[in-house]
């Protein structure tokens, strides 16, 4: 019992002394991604830093590379020792804050030049390095909105060109789209058309934190109750116009034709 207890401790004892390798720090960074910044904005990128009991921080280090092409190129943008709580980067524009679980970067006044791969890197004591990505793109402006109709599912599609985040919304003759109408897909780009036949004006507007554009599907015009009885109305007026020109045109010469024989009277009396 005593060898076993001893062998355990020797164990332990070789597990604390062994080096910890890229498994004793670890950092994660917080923010989704992809993440999407509008211009002139801020980026604001935070990572969280793991490490054991005996594990101590030397450096961390902020680099950034172009998404895409053949060999991009990795630049340096702040490097900062452990134990420093905030360092400047390599351009004016540049702060990094380093906390004991976590560093900060920030980069103001965004550009389109600013989007590519970010990595973080963080290292021990040891030498030992680990780190972690994240992609960064400019925040789009909706762009070239469409609107076409399937006519085989009664449906309206809408369609955006590469706008960061677009949200969708219906309209039937300037109004929302009511149970009548039809009915919108979860996402908002699908309009199920109910009402028969389609007709009238559908305009599809896609907006996002940028603003918004619209497009508009035409289809023939609606015959509604409403058109229906106002033609009606006007044509009862209409009618009752015409038959009291015609009364009067007939009261006018029953009267001259009454007073002709008044006169005819009169004169055979005065003869």
């Amino acid at each position: 019992m005593d060898l076993q207890l001893f062998q355990c401790w020797r164990v332990a004892l070789l597990l604390l002394l062994m080096p910890c390798g890229h498994q004793c720090v670890s950092v994660h960074i917080l923010n989704k991604e992809p993440l999407h910044v509008i211009p002139g904005s801020s980026l604001v990128l935070k990572a969280r830093i793991e490490q054991g009991p005996l594990e101590k921080v030397s450096m961390v280090t902020w680099e950034r590379e172009d998404e895409t092409g053949i060999a991009p190129t990795r630049a340096t943008l702040a490097s900062c020792p452990g134990e420093s709580s905030e360092c400047s980067g390599t351009r004016p524009n540049v702060r990094v804050n380093v906390e004991q679980q976590e560093t900060t970067l920030q980069i103001n006044g965004y550009s389109r030049a600013d989007g590519g791969v970010y990595a973080v890197t963080v290292t021990d004591h040891t030498g030992a390095k680990t780190t972690a990505h994240c992609i960064v793109r400019e925040y789009e402006a909706v762009n070239h909105v469409s609107v076409s109709i399937n006519m085989s599912h009664s449906s309206l599609v809408c369609g955006e060109a590469w706008g960061t985040d677009p949200h969708f919304s219906w309209l039937h003759e300037r109004v929302a789209i009511s149970r009548t109408v039809g009915k919108v897909s979860e996402d908002g780009s699908l309009l199920l058309v109910t009402m028969t036949p389609i007709c009238g004006h559908f305009t599809c507007m896609v907006s996002n934190k940028l603003g918004y554009s619209s497009a508009t599907y035409t289809a023939g015009p609606c015959e509604t109750e409403g058109r229906g009885t106002t033609a009606a109305v006007v044509c009862f007026v209409l009618l009752l116009l015409f038959g009291g020109a015609l009364a009067f045109l007939l009261w006018r010469r029953h009267r001259l034709n009454n007073r002709g024989d008044s006169l005819h009277e009169r004169l055979e009396e005065t003869i």
